[in-house]
């Protein structure tokens, strides 16, 4: 199953060493694994952390990981969807995985919504989507995620993975991120932040003016310095305080567009 999930499982040991060191560093207190497969990460994360829990979606490899490890009692199995799971019920935790590729951003964001409870996040990527993740303004990969994801937490692209290690290979080398939560988010409101940059790089090569055309008043617009600048070239402290303008000026709201009613024929 873990090849039509996406998943290509890693099975090299001393780069699952290295993951698993990213993650816990001396010591963890709770680990939550997404998709731990045939438990090569586990294997390697279950000696440095006091408890460890493992969601999976495939039937049989939870099983045999509960088989394995019935005689541990740091090691707990959850058989489910983690994009289903809360992964706030067992308090705070460190969160680390091998991602599954086509629900790489549902699940990050996910991590993200633990807010304090986030220890940190240590996840196996795309190439791709890691230094998307990673990249700074004036940067062509630097956009709606990277910003999203660095307003409230330092990210780390740690150390490539070539497709030769893992089975079945995959197409695209991969990468290892660390995400650490900041000790406050740059935006008081993350809802209302993601909301404006989404807004901001709806088309990443037009101008804030043109972007944020549906969004804030022209008259606003006309008034800013940034309104001929693009999304990509304002860091995140930028776009945070550009929003906290807009915001107390009454020209943004950090509510959500209600939808549209249906037009009557």
């Amino acid at each position: 199953m873990g090849r039509r999930l996406g998943q290509h499982f890693l099975f090299q040991q001393d780069l699952l060493e290295r993951i698993a060191a990213a993650a816990c560093g001396e010591r963890a207190g709770r680990v939550i694994e997404i998709g731990p497969g045939p438990g090569g990460l586990t294997a390697s994360l279950r000696p440095r952390c006091d408890e460890l829990i493992l969601v999976e979606l495939d039937p049989v490899l939870a099983a045999g990981l509960r088989a394995r490890y019935a005689d541990d009692p740091r090691v707990r199995v959850v058989e489910g969807d983690v994009l289903s799971t809360d992964l706030g019920q067992w308090g705070p935790a460190v969160v680390c995985g091998n991602l599954p590729y086509y629900i790489t951003s549902p699940i990050v964001e996910q991590a993200l919504g633990l807010g304090p409870l986030l220890g940190k996040a240590v996840f196996l990527v795309q190439r791709e989507v890691a230094e998307r993740l990673a990249a700074g303004p004036g940067s062509c990969d630097y956009g709606f995620l990277s910003a999203s994801v660095q307003v409230q937490c330092r990210v780390e692209r740690l150390f490539l993975i070539k497709p030769n290690a893992f089975r079945p290979p995959p197409k695209v080398d991969s990468a290892v991120v660390r995400l650490t939560p900041l000790a406050e988010p740059l935006a008081p409101d993350l809802a209302a932040f993601r909301r404006f940059v989404s807004a901001c790089f709806r088309q990443k090569r037009k101008t804030l003016r043109n972007n944020l055309a549906h969004s804030v008043p022209k008259n606003v617009l006309d008034a800013l310095p940034e309104a001929g600048l693009r999304a990509e070239q304002l860091g995140v402290t930028q776009l945070a305080a550009l929003l906290e303008r807009l915001t107390a000026a009454g020209a943004f709201s950090s509510k959500p567009t209600p939808p549209e009613r249906p037009q009557k024929a």
